[in-house]
């Protein structure tokens, strides 16, 4: 075995969070019901016995929305992963659970289909300002119907509104368009997203640093905040059950 390999596999399983044996989590919420209070890497069983690694934000600052339970479904960091992917790819999901990577839609569908989420996006710029976005309603339908999202609920925590406006939209990606412009959304702005005519958030664009007006939109952008041309340093996507 390499070097290099052994050091990733420390850092792997080093955040890997053992939890007791034939415990069968659906996600993140559960875990921090069962008293799971350090956040890291899980296995949870959306959809019954198959496991899914996955990580768990379980850090609570003491108010209701930021109490611990969080399955973070999509993460950017550091550029380290490529996020132009084709549909089979965010349908299974990809990445690094450690850093970045999407949870996949499929995942997604499993999660939501059956319980209620509230989502929380939390980003940072290159000037470490940071906000969030706060919906008390998230769930992803099922790939019949294009893992059509479903969002509502809007409380802004600094960082305005950015995806009400992509709600009831299908998923597209470059290799699987099902979005309401006359193009391709995901190839015109180097994503993949549920897109409109095209977007307001786009977070799973291009890994920019700051801002870019030579490169309109194509980064990791969240309108409201830092409109079109500023790329955030990191956006992640998160959500937790509503009892």
């Amino acid at each position: 075995m390499s070097v290099f390999i052994a050091a990733l596999l420390s850092v792997f399983t080093a955040s890997v969070v053992s939890v007791p044996d034939g415990f069968k989590p659906v996600d993140c919420s559960d875990l921090y019901k069962a008293g799971e209070t350090v956040s890291g890497i899980y296995s949870i069983y959306p959809a019954g016995d198959v496991p899914v690694w996955v990580y768990c934000h379980m850090i609570s600052d003491g108010k209701d929305e930021d109490k611990g339970g969080w399955t973070v479904f999509q993460r950017r960091m550091d550029g380290s992963i490529h996020f132009y992917q084709p549909w089979k790819q965010y349908k299974r999901g990809f990445g690094a659970i450690e850093g970045e990577y999407w949870l996949g839609l499929e995942n997604m569908y499993q999660l939501t289909r059956n319980r209620k989420y509230m989502l929380r996006v939390d980003m940072e710029d290159f000037e470490g300002r940071k906000g969030f976005a706060l919906y008390s309603s998230f769930s992803v339908g099922p790939e019949s119907d294009g893992y059509k999202l479903h969002v509502s609920g809007f409380t802004d925590g600094g960082a305005g509104d950015s995806l009400s406006d992509h709600n009831d939209q299908k998923f597209t990606t470059f290799d699987k368009d099902q979005d309401s412009y006359d193009n391709n959304c995901a190839k015109q702005f180097l994503g993949a997203f549920w897109f409109k005519f095209c977007h307001k958030a786009n977070p799973n664009g291009v890994y920019l640093w700051g801002e870019d007006d030579t490169h309109f939109s194509i980064g990791v952008v969240w309108s409201s905040w830092k409109n079109f041309v500023v790329s955030m340093k990191s956006i992640s996507m998160k959500i937790k059950r509503v009892s």
